[in-house]
């Protein structure tokens, strides 16, 4: 192009190798190449550029031959250590060396260097790596190998250097953890075969025994791992080789199994190998520790581990179901934060809409200084969905949901999912529905976390609500539901710290409808029941429909909550409810009830004058009775004196009885409903599930 002099090189004239019999590869005869690269540079002093062929050589007879795999970035190297080159650029289609395949880690970044002990370990495990063979020559002479891309030519590529040289590298990082694991990779479709008994232990050669018996069958190992008690040898191997490997051990150690020296021999299948690598780790403590934590936060379970004492690579197997899941798992943990998590959030309505303004206002503060990055994924009404695994901008999320939803088909939001990059995803169910809470088990068996103010899981049938319990308990996966009872007050949480720090709970009685506590702290005597009511409705305090809020039904699902978060397993059926909805009037219109509801006012007016004429007030309460297993939802009298005597406006109020509080109860109190403060318990209940899942606190 620029008309410069050149001159071309015929590789087989300067390039001498002999063939290996062992590995199948060739070996390059240093000696004789060098002698001969000097006699072609006699024979063209003044070459210019110099374009050479790849790929090719001859051996010491003069027959032709090839490098073999990776011919032609071997044929660079060779070159570079043969001239004591002081870079080697190896020009490809992609802008270097990934952390993670980015066709599986969307926010996977190419590294700006690695060693040469990091690319040979991350070659083997599959990355988009030189062959290790391709790096021998330049590390022989300590020549960086520099991979560019030539669609891509202001981009810097990725340097493959000596690990002194990538230290200054390491030093520039501002977060110390991206010092430690460089990249990650998988090796997918792999058997484990196990081979266990009691007489391998203190049996010398058992394991020279294995592997030899694997080698002659022509199967390649690709991992092993050992149990130090000597009790059983696993080894990983390419699925279609399994077969041929368990043949030839069944049959090696058939004399040794029939006599129960050895108990089985079997293959483990459908297995994925996961490596982490990276020179850092070297006489690090602890990452070890980060890498299982966010497996096991992922809900991912490790089948096998292996780690060389150079500790340059740990190398888990996982299911192969859950390989992906895992490499983003742990790149997500060295490479975004400390905490990722993608919120889907299920109903954008008033609750839902705030829980995001106010995810939107804190989000940078969790970011820079909790280090926990949260992405707002998905978005689900009752019809209509969005998803984005890139995620969802927070600043104009109306916009982009309306100008972007479509029709709702779970499997396909669930599925958008598992292409994100964060491997912490939690459903936010802010709508009232049953059907959403009848997806709370299966979410939460596929290792998605459900936080919610919806009340039907928790008050719903019996055993559904002890399959997701047990679920939580025996995974990774959360369920939160502060905001089911008390909306942002923290009563599930008192619940939860009462019973795990020793103490009893006796009883817990609570004022536990906003709209009944304004409807009670606002009547007394001045005015009908009846006009009370209305004005509690026209406030925009009760339901559309106030009979919804005076049947006690919601403040009973709050009890049988309570109850079950003790320890008690009742359901809304063993809920005694004392209905203020006048029995003629439950099926009529809105409009009638509200027209016919004064001629009921005396009844309500001789249940005060009776309590007013003992000093005490009217409150509808919630009770749990834990010492005789029982709730139920009354209208009861109180003195001024007590804390629920002395409650105003529309707070709600729980008492807590306890072996420790016994003579003067714990109180909660505060409002118990709206828009921001359920939405910031459904916030915290965020924040509480990054806590679990290892945000500093």
């Amino acid at each position: 192009k620029n008309g410069g002099k050149s001159t071309w090189m015929d590789a087989r004239q300067v390039l001498t190798v002999e063939a290996s019999s062992e590995s199948g590869q060739v070996d390059v005869d240093y000696k004789v190449s060098s002698q001969r690269l000097k006699t072609w540079f006699e024979n063209h002093p003044d070459p210019g550029i110099v374009v050479m062929t790849g790929f090719i050589a001859e051996t010491h007879d003069g027959t032709p031959t090839t490098l073999k795999r990776n011919g032609s970035d071997y044929t660079a190297t060779i070159v570079g250590n043969l001239l004591t080159a002081s870079k080697i650029t190896i020009w490809t289609d992609v802008d270097g060396v990934y952390s993670a395949d980015p066709r599986k880690v969307v926010n996977a970044v190419c590294l700006k260097s690695l060693s040469y002990n990091e690319a040979w370990e991350l070659s083997y495990f599959g990355a988009s790596v030189l062959h290790p063979q391709c790096t021998f020559p330049a590390m022989k002479k300590n020549i960086p190998v520099v991979i560019r891309n030539f669609f891509n030519l202001p981009f810097d590529g990725t340097a493959i250097t000596s690990f002194q040289e990538d230290r200054e590298f390491l030093a520039s990082r501002t977060n110390q953890q991206d010092q430690l694991i460089k990249g990650f990779a998988t090796i997918e479709d792999v058997s484990l075969i196990n081979v266990e008994g009691t007489g391998m232990v203190g049996v010398p050669g058992t394991a020279s025994s294995v592997f030899s018996t694997v080698r002659d069958a022509g199967v390649n190992v690709v991992m092993i791992s050992q149990a130090s008690s000597e009790h059983s040898i696993c080894f990983a191997v390419k699925s279609s080789q399994a077969p041929a490997a368990l043949e030839a051990l069944n049959e090696y150690f058939a004399r040794e199994i029939s006599r129960g020296h050895l108990s089985l021999v079997r293959e483990i299948p459908n297995q994925s190998i996961l490596a982490a690598v990276g020179q850092g780790m070297c006489m690090t403590p602890g990452v070890s520790a980060i890498l299982f934590s966010a497996l096991a936060k992922a809900n991912v379970n490790v089948t096998a581990i292996a780690q060389g004492c150079s500790e340059y690579n740990i190398t888990v197997v996982v299911d192969r179901e859950n390989s992906t899941k895992a490499l983003r798992a742990v790149h997500s943990r060295f490479y975004l934060s400390e905490t990722p998590i993608g919120v889907v959030l299920v109903g954008p309505g008033l609750v839902g809409g705030t829980f995001l303004s106010q995810l939107q206002q804190q989000a940078s503060v969790l970011h820079n200084d909790f280090n926990v990055d949260i992405q707002l994924l998905g978005i689900a009404s009752g019809s209509k969905m969005l998803a984005d695994p890139k995620g969802i901008a927070l600043d104009n999320w109306k916009d982009t949901w309306e100008s972007n939803k479509s029709d709702l088909k779970w499997e396909v939001l669930e599925e958008a999912l598992v292409d994100s990059a964060v491997p912490n995803i939690v459903f936010v169910d802010c709508t009232a529905s049953g059907d959403v809470a009848n997806m709370y088990e299966g979410w939460l068996h596929s290792g998605f976390h459900v936080i919610t103010p919806n009340k039907k899981a928790g008050s719903g049938d019996l055993g559904y609500y002890q399959r997701i319990r047990k679920i939580s308990r025996a995974t990774y996966t959360h369920f939160f539901a502060e905001a089911t009872v008390g909306a942002g007050l923290p009563i599930m949480n008192t619940v939860a710290m009462l019973a795990n720090s020793g103490d009893k709970i006796q009883k817990i009685e609570g004022i536990l409808s906003g709209t009944l506590s304004y409807i009670f702290n606002t009547y007394d005597g001045s005015m009908p029941f009846s006009e009370v009511v209305k004005q509690a409705k026209a406030l925009g305090y009760t339901e559309p429909d106030p009979r919804d809020d005076l049947s006690g039904s919601d403040v009973a699902r709050k009890v049988v909550i309570l109850a079950r978060e003790s320890g008690i397993n009742i359901s809304m059926e063993d809920v005694p409810i004392d209905s203020l909805v006048p029995a003629a009037l439950t099926d009529c219109s809105v409009d009638e009830f509200m027209e016919k509801l004064p001629e009921y006012d005396s009844e309500m007016a001789e249940r005060f004058a009776d309590a007013a004429s003992r000093g005490e007030v009217l409150r509808f309460v919630g009770v749990v009775d834990v010492e005789t297993a029982k709730g139920g939802v009354e209208l009861k009298t109180y003195s001024t004196q007590h804390a629920f005597g002395q409650l105003n406006g529309s707070d709600n109020m729980v008492c807590f009885s306890t072996r420790r509080y016994c003579e003067t109860p714990l109180v909660v109190r505060g409002p118990g409903a709206g828009a921001e403060v359920t939405a910031g318990g459904v916030f915290g209940d965020l924040l509480k599930l990054a806590a679990y899942l290892g945000a500093p606190s």
